[in-house]
């Protein structure tokens, strides 16, 4: 696109400005085009790659075939849209598949799975992304608790978090600071606000980098399960606290109490109910509620993510949202999809040689942050 405006508009003069990797071109004097800087905006692809506890093996004509620890589950895909790689037979070898039209799964047994502890299958078991432990249980939804797409979030997370706490200790450490703003200013431990948290990827790799998280979400047995994550990971000691409300609610009272935050995250669904039967409609409320959050934004914040997977929406369009906050507090914002790369293994699903393999898309997201 960059190509196409360059050599659709004359510019015989201009200014670039650039403010923390953000800019708007404009266009010499009496111009009378101004371009805006998402126009520009390369959308940038994460890919969650293939791990000791998870991988895409095969996907296509619908369907994903995924492995999580032990146990291998074919779900649905409407996004796999192309032939699959390997054959039925090959798909056949699985512990679970999730029947679309009963909406519920269906315990397999086989060579390959007979050997295995099917009630763990049923009732949960663990698996790990790095350092951040995960229940794993198959829903009614074709849900499994975790969001694999995800893994590049938190890295980017932790690593914000972490280098936030280090330049606040590296502060500390001055004598005489020539920084404009003083370490004082910053808790030294970043607050952190996770609304829509389900069973808590976010909250996890926040907490493991020493945040203090606030995780909302309306579905008690969300948090139930986002607790047991925690204790799962070793982190349950942290400093969070655990909120079963809606999200508009919560952010409205807090406006109210004054209360900010270093970094907001969401997950905003299409549709949703709250725990007291609040109804959510992403094209009703998100504007709203992103306003609200702006609301409660420290005077020195580090990251707002929001992730999106409601069919119809552009991660442009997160951008667009973004826009008060860039003009508030300068920054970067980063747009793309989340993605699962796929593995292919030439002699089956067990051994043999591993090539990359096709990207799955999850979802988009639309991430803002200032160094």
């Amino acid at each position: 696109m960059r190509k196409v405006l360059e050599q659709d508009f004359q510019m015989t003069a201009g200014v670039a400005l650039a403010t923390c990797g953000f800019f708007n071109l404009i266009v010499g004097i009496g111009t009378r085009l101004v371009l805006c800087y998402s126009f520009f905006m390369q959308p940038i692809i994460l890919k969650t790659k293939t791990s000791a506890d998870y991988e895409l093996i095969d996907s296509g004509n619908g369907e994903k075939l995924e492995r999580y620890g032990k146990y291998i589950l074919r779900r649905p895909d409407p996004q796999a849209l192309w032939n699959k790689n390997l054959s039925e037979d090959e798909w056949k070898n699985n512990d679970a598949v999730f029947d679309n039209g009963r909406k519920s799964w269906k315990f397999t047994q086989n060579d390959f799975t007979r050997n295995r502890d099917s009630s763990s299958l049923r009732d949960g078991w663990q698996i790990a992304f790095d350092d951040l432990k995960f229940n794993i249980k198959p829903t009614a939804f074709k849900h499994t608790g975790v969001f694999p797409e995800q893994s590049m979030n938190w890295k980017f997370i932790k690593e914000n978090i972490e280098n936030r706490i280090s330049n606040i200790e590296k502060e500390k450490m001055k004598k005489n600071s020539d920084n404009d703003i003083p370490y004082s200013t910053f808790n030294i431990r970043p607050k952190v606000l996770n609304l829509f948290g389900y069973t808590g990827g976010a909250t996890l790799a926040s907490l493991s980098a020493g945040a203090e998280v606030t995780h909302v979400d309306g579905s008690k047995s969300a948090i139930t399960w986002a607790k047991e994550n925690a204790e799962l990971s070793g982190l349950s000691t942290k400093p969070v606290r655990w909120i079963i409300d809606d999200a508009r609610k919560f952010v409205m009272r807090e406006i109210k109490r004054e209360v900010k935050y270093d970094a907001i995250m969401m997950d905003p669904p299409s549709f949703g109910r709250g725990g007291k039967g609040e109804i959510w409609k992403i094209e009703d409320d998100f504007l709203k509620l992103l306003e609200d959050c702006s609301k409660i934004l420290s005077d020195n914040p580090l990251f707002f993510i929001i992730n999106g997977y409601a069919s119809g929406y552009s991660s442009v369009a997160y951008v667009n949202a973004l826009e008060p906050i860039v003009k508030k507090f300068g920054g970067e914002i980063e747009i793309g999809e989340l993605t699962i790369e796929e593995t292919l293994h030439n002699s089956g699903i067990i051994g043999g040689k591993v090539k990359t393999g096709r990207l799955l898309p999850c979802g988009i997201f639309a991430r803002w942050f200032c160094k």
